[in-house]
């Protein structure tokens, strides 16, 4: 796995596709490493004539992680109430700063983006500070972080401090168990508990990251609303959203297509906090349109 040193941290990365392909940069989510991608939906892009990017944010995978205590459960808790909390040491900016750290390394100067969760929030971001390194905006279960719009479903709201807060189980089976539950509550109509398997096996024996999911939750939090700056914004942007999305409500994703000018959503009634197999064709199909948009 290669690894990126830059001035202020390590990011770990992985690259596919043909070198003379244009670069998209794909970004996942709170406490999720790169390889939570489908490479089903990796190599639909590549064989669209990308070359595909994807990252470790800091705090997860193979990436540096942040010295110091992990936050809180109250730390959290404060923070949802939107009162001033001390532990958080970055936020989206810093993650897009990163992003753009690594397309520096990699000699990339502009490049698609496509974010997932979290890392729409971070493509969100990178769009608005650096809009002239961005051909292409498609931004996945995603909110503008208005607090109004794209809010988690109340009867997550304990499950997520708790196990947040707690460090992973020691022991890999275990750890792969809470995982796949975990992503069974989120996950919508579609989930599929064997596909899920797979991934969380892959993450599981390539790195645990206890703490990241706790700091990048912190950092959501603690991040401003990017509604204004995504009015801005002038590269094709392409939303994607499920209805049964429970832990980003569907509104999130309305949002942030109202924002963008010019935007386009595509929604699925059946899709939740996931990539379920059966929507990914049509995902790839949809962001390789967008990105065309930046051609035309």
């Amino acid at each position: 796995m290669p690894i990126a040193h830059l001035e202020h941290l390590d990011v770990a990365y992985e690259v596919d596709g043909p070198d003379d392909g244009e670069p998209m940069l794909l970004v996942m989510g709170l406490g999720t490493q790169l390889v939570a991608w489908p490479q089903d939906m990796v190599d639909g892009l590549v064989a669209r004539g990308f070359r595909v990017v994807r990252v470790d944010n800091r705090d997860i995978g193979l990436s540096s992680f942040t010295d110091g205590p992990p936050p809180s459960r109250a730390d959290l808790v404060r923070a949802f109430a939107r009162r001033p909390v001390r532990g958080a040491t970055y936020r989206m900016s810093d993650l897009a700063s990163d992003a753009v750290a690594l397309l520096d390394h990699l000699g990339i100067g502009r490049v698609h983006l496509v974010g997932a969760s979290m890392g729409g929030m971070v493509a969100q971001q990178l769009t608005i500070d650096h809009p002239e390194r961005v051909l292409s905006l498609c931004s996945i279960m995603s909110n503008t972080g208005d607090r109004r719009n794209g809010r988690v479903a109340r009867r997550l709201l304990p499950t997520m401090a708790r196990s947040l807060s707690a460090p992973r189980p020691s022991d890999p089976e275990e750890a792969v168990r809470l995982g796949v539950e975990g992503w069974r509550v989120i996950g919508g109509p579609l989930f599929d508990a064997e596909d899920m398997e797979r991934s969380v096996r892959a993450a599981v024996e390539r790195s645990q990251s206890p703490y990241g999911g706790a700091r990048h939750l912190l950092a959501i939090l603690t991040s401003e609303d990017r509604t204004e700056g995504l009015r801005g914004v002038t590269a094709p942007t392409l939303v994607v959203h499920g209805l049964a999305d429970p832990l980003v409500e569907a509104s999130g994703g309305v949002a942030t297509a109202r924002a963008v000018p010019g935007s386009r959503m595509l929604v699925f009634p059946d899709m939740g906090h996931d990539l379920p197999a059966s929507r990914r064709g049509e995902m790839v199909e949809a962001i390789a349109v967008n990105a065309a948009r930046a051609r035309a």
